[in-house]
């Protein structure tokens, strides 16, 4: 009788290291931290996609992903050739369509280049989401929640992932305006990134409106983890690449001045032609960079 309990007993230790080790396999939860400089560090969740080719011909494959996350899906499209030497991943700015990127996918597939187009969360496309409100995020994140800011570095993390994974080529975070900030923010956080290029972008100003405030502590770090000015000084060696027209109606050319000069070098500052965003002299100049280091297509 007490071999029979002994093995019951057993029996039980063995369904409950079984159990255990079904309950360590789950999938593992994201989780952030910021310092005392307001250096943001995050452990993303894994992400599953579902992709669906839109277009293909001799010159590039154009499909759309969708990123599944824990907490959303994040749409995405990608343009690539058929052996790309780069991949530029980019945040656009408010009011930016995919439609406005049809000839640019072509132009960059052209010269050898995938481009990426990442419809971030509360931009109002077809991801959803809250457009950027730092009073609804620090609210999360005074309750140990995730801000949505912190969860599209995330989405934008994940999508290095993918595009490194699948081409096994420099990834480039690119941003144009507020897709800019975003992306400014990625490659900090991210060190995978090869680089980081902004288009027409500077800070927030959220960590200047908080000393003037007189904010401190937990809200200053939070306001601190939000600007690109964090975070530009840490992409070293990698470089940085900054375009802006001199008469930007939107975001000051002295705004973006004052952030570029945040970071190290390597680094390049450009005085482009047209007004606010991306725009074909951007598309030629940043080309023409790239060709320096890529070479041309053949």
């Amino acid at each position: 009788m007490r071999t029979l309990l002994i093995a019951a007993g057993l029996a039980c230790l063995v369904v409950l290291a079984a159990c255990a080790g079904c309950m360590s396999s789950t999938t593992p939860q994201p989780t952030y931290t910021v310092d005392n400089n307001g250096v943001l560090s995050v452990t993303c969740a894994p992400v599953t996609t579902n992709e669906t080719v839109l277009f293909s011909n001799e010159t590039y494959t154009e499909s759309k992903i969708i990123l599944h996350t824990q907490t959303g899906d994040v749409t995405t499209y990608l343009s690539y050739p058929e052996d790309p030497k780069a991949v530029l991943l980019y945040l656009p700015g408010a009011g930016e369509k995919i439609s406005g990127h049809a000839g640019r996918m072509v132009q960059y597939a052209a010269d050898g280049y995938a481009f990426m187009f990442l419809d971030y969360r509360g931009r109002g496309g077809e991801t959803t989401g809250y457009p950027f409100n730092p009073n609804t995020d620090y609210a999360l994140f005074e309750n140990k929640e995730w801000p949505e800011y912190y969860q599209t570095i995330c989405d934008i993390s994940s999508a290095q992932a993918l595009l490194s994974s699948r081409f096994n080529v420099p990834v480039y975070a690119m941003g144009g305006s507020n897709g800019g900030r975003y992306a400014a923010v990625a490659a900090g956080v991210d060190k995978n990134f090869a680089g980081y290029i902004g288009i027409s972008t500077a800070d927030w100003g959220l960590k200047d409106q908080v000393l003037s405030q007189g904010g401190s502590g937990d809200i200053l770090r939070f306001a601190e983890s939000l600007e690109p000015s964090t975070y530009l000084p840490t992409i070293s060696p990698r470089p940085v690449w900054m375009y802006h027209n001199a008469t930007d109606p939107i975001i000051p050319f002295a705004d973006g001045q004052a952030l570029y000069a945040t970071a190290n070098k390597p680094k390049n500052f450009t005085e482009f032609n047209g007004d606010h965003g991306i725009n074909p002299d951007v598309d030629n100049r940043l080309m023409a960079l790239l060709a320096q280091i890529y070479g041309t297509q053949a």
